[in-house]
């Protein structure tokens, strides 16, 4: 693990963007990561109207996908709603989350661009930074770039382009259903990030790491506090 990066978060948009501006020139895009057991997706969802955001992490082993440890973390909303600077309103409580944890991860994969970003520090980027883990940007949408459409057989891809450069690879996880758009977050180079990906995506479009964060972050509160519960209980009587 490398030093991590630390800042003030009560930032305005302007000198956000700004530090995400030099923040950028940090990020590592070739590998840094020594051997993988536990691989953690990171989530963030939202309650009471918005006001409070509940960060979830779930640590998997890997090859095998078992969820090993989980933690949840719940903060005041401190930053506003502001494209491009996601990182800011959702960073403080991940880091939260992640300290609660009993198994540290060796990677990162987060629900969110890495690079692929207007200013090439998207909330992968920012919390590779922020922890000084190999981090992995997984996002359902694409926030910038061209790319052509990758053929319909699970592994395939295609580059993803923004102003020349390749920030990314649109990926299919499953035949015939939509592609994920993976990019480098910290420490990790584009191929291996996209072999994690594939490592941790199933029979699902989205990988095992990010459904079961999403689960913990969105699902039913009742939920979630069993699980984490659950899995305290596991950690106890090991």
């Amino acid at each position: 693990m490398s030093r991590p990066v630390r800042h003030r978060w009560d930032l305005s948009p302007g000198d956000a963007i700004a530090l995400q501006a030099r923040l950028a020139g940090k990020v590592e895009r070739v590998d840094r990561i020594g051997t993988i057991r536990y691989v953690a997706g990171i989530d963030v969802g939202f309650e009471s109207e918005g006001k409070i955001a509940r960060a979830a992490v779930a640590v998997l082993a890997l090859p095998s996908l078992e969820l090993v440890d989980c933690a949840v973390a719940r903060l005041p909303v401190s930053f506003p709603y502001v494209p491009g600077l996601l990182s800011f309103r959702e960073i403080p409580v991940v880091l939260a989350a992640l300290s609660a944890l009993r198994a540290a991860p060796d990677v990162l994969l987060c629900d969110g661009q890495g690079i692929a970003h207007p200013r090439r520090c998207g909330i992968a980027s920012h919390l590779g930074l922020a922890t000084g883990l190999p981090s992995i940007g997984v996002a359902k949408t694409r926030l910038v770039g061209e790319h052509r459409e990758p053929a319909k057989r699970r592994g395939s891809q295609a580059p993803l382009l923004d102003r020349g450069e390749a920030v990314g690879a649109v990926l299919r996880t499953r035949a015939g259903v939509k592609p994920v758009y993976v990019s480098i977050g910290h420490r990790v180079s584009l191929p291996t990030a996209i072999r994690l990906v594939m490592a941790c995506t199933t029979r699902y479009r989205l990988p095992e790491t990010t459904r079961w964060a999403h689960r913990l972050a969105s699902g039913p509160a009742a939920e979630t506090a069993r699980i984490v519960a659950s899995r305290a209980a596991g950690r106890a009587a090991a």
